[in-house]
C-alpha cells in the first residue's frame, strides 16, 4: 500500500468515526437508568432541621386531589384541574422526554418506539412500585389552541395505553393530562421542536429522611 493510499484510508476512517460519534450524540433516546434516577423521590425532613421539608397537611391535600383525578378521561379535566396538577408537579421528581409522533397524529413514530420502551422499563422498576405518575403531553405553538390541546391529550393517552398494554402497568397509577402549547419548555421560542414533549412526573410524596 502506497503512502498516499494509506493516508486516504486513515482519513476516511477518521471521518467515519466522527460521523458515528455525531449520530450517537444526536440520539435523543433517554436510557431507562437515567429516567429511573430522575423519578426517584428525594429524601426530606419533617422538622426544623436543614434539608428539604414537607408539610404533612399539604401532602394529604395533594394525595386527595391526585386520587380524585385517577381513572379520569384526559379530556374531562378542567382548566383548574390541569393547573393544579402542574402546580403540584413543580416540586416533584420529573423528566422531559422527546417522544415523537406521526404528523398530525397520536401514533408514536417508529423512531421513538425505543424511547417509550425505555420509559416502560423505568416505570416497571421495583423501586417505583406503587407510585403515581402524571404523563403530560405538550406541543409547540404551531397551530390553534384547541387543536394543540386535543393533540396533546390524545398523545398522552397513547403513551398511557402503550405502557399499560406492553408493560402491564396499573392504569390507575398513570394520570394523563394535556397542556397543548400553554407550557412551552422554551418560552422564548414557542415554535421550537423542543417544546413538543411528554413530561413524566412522580406524584408521590418524597421519602422522609431517617
Amino acid at each position: 500500500m502506497t503512502r498516499s493510499v494509506f493516508l486516504s484510508v486513515l482519513t476516511i476512517g477518521a471521518a467515519l468515526s466522527m460521523t458515528a460519534g455525531l449520530a450517537l450524540a444526536g440520539d435523543d433516546t433517554v436510557p431507562a437508568a437515567q429516567i429511573l434516577s430522575a423519578l426517584k423521590p428525594k429524601p426530606v425532613t419533617r422538622g426544623l432541621s436543614a434539608g428539604t421539608q414537607v408539610d404533612p397537611a399539604v401532602s394529604v391535600r395533594e394525595a386527595g386531589f391526585i386520587d380524585s383525578v385517577r381513572n379520569r378521561q384526559t379530556r374531562s379535566l378542567s382548566l383548574g384541574e390541569r393547573q393544579e396538577i402542574a402546580e403540584i408537579a413543580t416540586n416533584k421528581p420529573k423528566i422531559d422526554l422527546e417522544i415523537h409522533f406521526d404528523y398530525n397524529s397520536a401514533s408514536i413514530s417508529k423512531g421513538s418506539t425505543q424511547a417509550v420502551q425505555e420509559l416502560g422499563k423505568a416505570l416497571s422498576d421495583v423501586s417505583l412500585k406503587g407510585s403515581t405518575f402524571v404523563l403530560a403531553g405538550h406541543t409547540d405553538a404551531i397551530g390553534g389552541e384547541a387543536y394543540n390541546q386535543d393533540l396533546s391529550e390524545r398523545r398522552a393517552d397513547t403513551i398511557k395505553k402503550y405502557l399499560v398494554e406492553r408493560y402491564g402497568l396499573n392504569g390507575s397509577n398513570l394520570v394523563t393530562v394535556g397542556y397543548g402549547k400553554d407550557r412551552p419548555k422554551d418560552p422564548g421560542n414557542p415554535m421550537d421542536p423542543t417544546n413538543r414533549r411528554v413530561q413524566v412526573v412522580n406524584m408521590e410524596s418524597k421519602t422522609a429522611a431517617q
